[in-house]
C-alpha cells in the first residue's frame, strides 16, 4: 500500500496552512493501515455492489477500498461492509463502514474518530480548481469517471471551518451537491465559507454516483466547464 505511516492528518498537505491536525499514536496508525490492507484484499468480495455504482474492483482498488472478513479485534460489528480508508500523504487516519445489503445504520464510523476530508492528498495535485462532493462514492466517482480532482465530506452535516483553509488558495471550489434540501444547504453552508465557490447541485433525487450512472458523465463535465469558463 503506497502511505507511509507517521505524521498528522492533513500534516503535508496543510504544512504551509498551519490547520488543523489530529494527533494518532503511532499503535494506533498501525493498526489503521493493518486493518486497511486486510480488507483491501477482499475487495473482490464487493464486486456485485460497486456494479450496482457503477464502478469496478479496479476502480476501487486506486482507493483501497475494502471488505470487512476476518473482522480485526474492536470491528466484529463491521463485519460484511465495505472498508473505506481516509488516506492522508501521513498514512490512513480513518476506516468508515459502509453496509452494502441494505443494513441500517448505512455508514458506521469508529468510536472517537474525528471527521476527515476524503481523499485528501488530491489537494496536493489538483492545479487551479478542486471539486467537493458529499461522501466518499461520489468522490470516487468524480476522480474515477470525469478525472476531475475531488475531495469528499462524509455528510452535510461534517463540513468543518478548517476545511476552508485546504481550499481556499484555489482559484475555483466547485461544489456538487445531492439533489435534496440538505444537499443544497451543504453547499451553501460552503459558499459562506468560501469566496470561491461555485454549486452545481444534482437533479431532484440524485446524487454525483447516480446521476452519472444515469446520465453518463458528460452531464458532469458540461455543468463544470461552465463554471471554469466563470470569470
Amino acid at each position: 500500500m503506497g502511505c507511509g505511516v507517521g505524521g498528522d492528518v492533513y500534516d503535508l498537505i496543510l504544512k504551509k496552512k498551519e490547520a488543523h491536525i489530529v494527533r494518532l499514536s503511532n499503535s494506533h496508525r498501525q493498526f489503521l493501515l493493518q486493518a486497511a490492507n486486510q480488507y483491501a484484499n477482499q475487495i473482490h468480495l464487493a464486486e456485485e455492489y460497486l456494479a450496482t455504482r457503477n464502478l469496478s474492483v479496479e476502480e476501487a482498488r486506486r482507493f483501497h477500498l475494502g471488505v470487512v472478513k476476518d473482522a480485526l479485534p474492536g470491528h466484529e460489528q463491521y463485519s460484511d461492509r465495505l472498508a473505506i480508508p481516509y488516506i492522508t500523504p501521513s498514512g490512513v487516519v480513518d476506516i468508515r463502514f459502509r453496509a452494502m445489503n441494505g443494513a441500517e445504520p448505512k455508514y458506521m464510523g469508529m468510536p472517537g474518530a474525528k471527521t476527515s476530508m476524503f481523499n485528501a492528498q488530491v489537494v496536493l495535485t489538483a492545479s487551479d480548481y478542486i471539486c467537493v462532493t458529499e461522501g466518499e462514492i461520489d468522490c470516487i466517482t468524480l476522480n474515477v469517471k470525469t478525472k476531475h480532482p475531488a475531495v469528499g465530506i462524509p455528510g452535510a452535516n461534517n463540513w468543518k471551518p478548517f476545511y476552508t483553509r485546504i481550499l481556499d488558495d484555489f482559484d475555483t471550489v466547485i461544489v456538487l451537491a445531492d439533489g435534496d434540501g440538505p444537499g443544497l444547504e451543504f453547499g451553501k453552508k460552503i459558499g459562506k465559507e468560501l469566496s470561491n465557490v461555485n454549486i452545481i447541485q444534482m437533479p431532484e433525487g440524485h446524487d454525483v454516483n447516480s446521476i452519472v450512472h444515469k446520465e453518463g458523465v458528460d452531464f458532469i463535465n458540461e455543468r463544470i466547464a461552465k463554471c471554469l469558463n466563470v470569470k
